[in-house]
This record gives C-alpha cells, sequence and structure tokens, in this order.
C-alpha cells in the first residue's frame, strides 16, 4: 500500500509524489519498493530496525557515493536519501537473466568498483576484517570431531595466516556481500546492489569468491575452471587498466581466510551467534543452493588445491586433503555444489 511507503515530505519535495507504489522481496534487514516520480520508475530501499540498522544504512550510502565515481557506472544513481527514516531512493535498473558466462561480465564490474576508491578515502568506511584466532581454533576442534588430525606446522602457518590478511594492504571499494543477485546484469553492463556491508580493503577479498563459492551468499555455485581462469583474468586485466598497478595479495591466503570462517556458512542474521563449525559433525542445514557440509566440502578442495605447493601453507593443504577425504567417507551422498547460478 502507498500509505505505507516511507517518503516523507522532505523526499517529496525534492522528487515529488510516488505514485504506482509496489512492495518486492528483499532480505529480513530491509524493505524495498518500486515507485514511479514523474513517469520514470525508481527504487525505494528502507533499512530495517536493529542494533546496526544506523551503521548499515551509513555503509550503504558512503559505498555508492564513493562508487558513483565510476563511468560508465557499476552501482544505481542515490536520487534521495532520508537519514531520519534511514531511507535511499534509487534508479531503477532493468536486469535480465544472465549469460552463461556471466562471470566475466561480473569480475569486469568488480574489478572497476573495487578501482573506485584511492588512499585518501581511508576512513571513510569501516576497513575489511579477516579472520581471527578464534576461528582458527574451531577450525582446530572440527578437524578434532572428524577425527583427523591436524599437522604440527599447521597452527603456525595459521598464525601467520591471520597476520598477513589482517596487514594486507588495499584500499579498494569492498562490496562486501557481491552475490549473484546483488549483481544486476543490464543492457548497459553489471551493476552492485546492496551495500550494507561495504568496506575498504584489498580487492582479492571479493576476487575470491569466484573461486571459493560466494562465502556469504545463499546462491552459491563453483565456476566451472575454464570461465573460472578467464574471469580472474578479466579481473587483473580491468584493474590494470582502471589504476595502473598489478593486483597484489595472495589468492590461495584470502581463499583459506574464507575457508576457517565459520560465519561464512550461515546467512547475515545468524553471524556471530555461536560456533557454527562445532554443529558441522551432529548437523547439516541448508542455506540457499546448498548445505553447510557442501559449502565446507568445497572450500576444503580449493584450498588443498591451492596450497600444494604453497611455501607457507603446504600442513594446512594436506588438512584439508584429509578433512575433505572423511567428509565424504562419513557422509557419502553429498552432492558438489551445482555449476549454474539458478
Amino acid at each position: 500500500m502507498l500509505s505505507r511507503l516511507p517518503f516523507r515530505d522532505e523526499l517529496r519535495t525534492q522528487l515529488g509524489d510516488p505514485k504506482k507504489s509496489r512492495r518486492l522481496s528483499s532480505s529480513p534487514r530491509s524493505r524495498v519498493w518500486r515507485v514511479e516520480l514523474s513517469g520514470t520508475l525508481a527504487v525505494v530501499k528502507q533499512i530495517v530496525e536493529g542494533p546496526d540498522a544506523a551503521e548499515r544504512y551509513a555503509r550503504e550510502v558512503d559505498a555508492l557515493q564513493l562508487a558513483a565515481r565510476v563511468d560508465p557506472p557499476v552501482v544505481p544513481r542515490l536520487l534521495a536519501t532520508d537519514p531520519r527514516e534511514r531511507v535511499l531512493v534509487l534508479e531503477h535498473l532493468g536486469h535480465h537473466r544472465p549469460s552463461s558466462d556471466w562471470a566475466i561480465d561480473y569480475a569486469t564490474a568488480l574489478a572497476r568498483l573495487h578501482a573506485a576508491t584511492r588512499p585518501q578515502d581511508v576512513g571513510l568506511l569501516p576497513s575489511w576484517s579477516g579472520p581471527t584466532t578464534d576461528d582458527i581454533g574451531s577450525f582446530f576442534s572440527l578437524a578434532k570431531d572428524l577425527a583427523v588430525p591436524v599437522p604440527p606446522r599447521v597452527p603456525t602457518e595459521l598464525d601467520a595466516l591471520v597476520n598477513r590478511l589482517t596487514r594486507a594492504p588495499g584500499h579498494s571499494l569492498l562490496h562486501g556481500d557481491p552475490c549473484p543477485g546483488n549483481d544486476l546484469h543490464t543492457p548497459s553492463g553489471v551493476r552492485f546492489i546492496d551495500f550494507e556491508q561495504a568496506s575498504l580493503g584489498n580487492g582479492i577479498v571479493e576476487l575470491a569468491y569466484l573461486r571459493i563459492g560466494f562465502p556469504t551468499c545463499w546462491c552459491v555455485t563453483a565456476t566451472p575452471k575454464a570461465l573460472l581462469e578467464e574471469a580472474e583474468a578479466a579481473y587483473l586485466t580491468t584493474w590494470r587498466a582502471a589504476t595502473g598497478t598489478e593486483v597484489t595479495g595472495d589468492l590461495a591466503d584470502t581463499c583459506a581466510g574464507w575457508l576457517v570462517r565459520g560465519d561464512a556458512l550461515v546467512e547475515r542474521a545468524h553471524r556471530g551467534t555461536i560456533d557454527h563449525l562445532a554443529r558441522i559433525p551432529g548437523h547439516d542445514w541448508k542455506w540457499g543452493t546448498a548445505t553447510a557440509r557442501q559449502r565446507l566440502v568445497h572450500r576444503l578442495g580449493v584450498v588443498a588445491r591451492m596450497t600444494s605447493d604453497h611455501s607457507e601453507l603446504t600442513g594446512l593443504s594436506r588438512l584439508s586433503t584429509d578433512m575433505r577425504d572423511r567428509f565424504l567417507t562419513r557422509w557419502p551422498a553429498l552432492k558438489p555444489l551445482p555449476s549454474q547460478r539458478p
């Protein structure tokens, strides 16, 4: 109903009266409507109540303003805001079903988004935060519960990994949740939406999504090898063209970091609540297109392969291989991740 639309007089003065309001599906953390403003479609998004609602709203506004520097655009235009109601009014974008090689356009747009920010922008958004020593402890506990021995060198390897990821340089504009569904494939190119978790950091953190299986996303896929290689090459080329620099960081490190994070097995509302890795031996749960065990088996395989000749993570490669084998022995009905997005 139009009466429920959070469109106060200040917005009406600026944009006109909204017409033909229609509520759209969205996450539990927001309410979204499509409206008509002066004959043009627009989107009204309201960040709903919660302990971090004000922070999520501020992140999204700041990220959209930073991303607006990129031309051609990689985000919808921000038409107006109402901080009191935590409302954003955005350009409405037409979206078509992605092509079979969608990951190439996705990676190209992601690189352009990441390149939007500069060193002097540090502090305008929170810094990206990686895995912690608590995550490592939970990962080791899972190995113990599965009766998989931890090679002696792995604790030192993972302590060093956490330090490397914490110190990794970078000021890229990170989306925070660059999932299938948050990338709109429009006639003018891919544009990203939903920046409530945006931060600044090293872009390789999100480039890794294609390999590790979209760790913060309900829609998880295993990108086929040939397409993965093309997409990663497109990211590197686009980043180089946009910044004049080479991509920094270690993709194997980043994938290993995503592997040990139990919160990367559940939707946002359940993160930071309990040790989700500890639930795995006794319970599997489905989130979106895959179960928690499916996700972990995929990630273990990716990390095992990527770190097999990594000078600083060879012990983790062995542990990942053994844990994956134990998963498939104990739960032989586990299926691979889907290779196509829905």
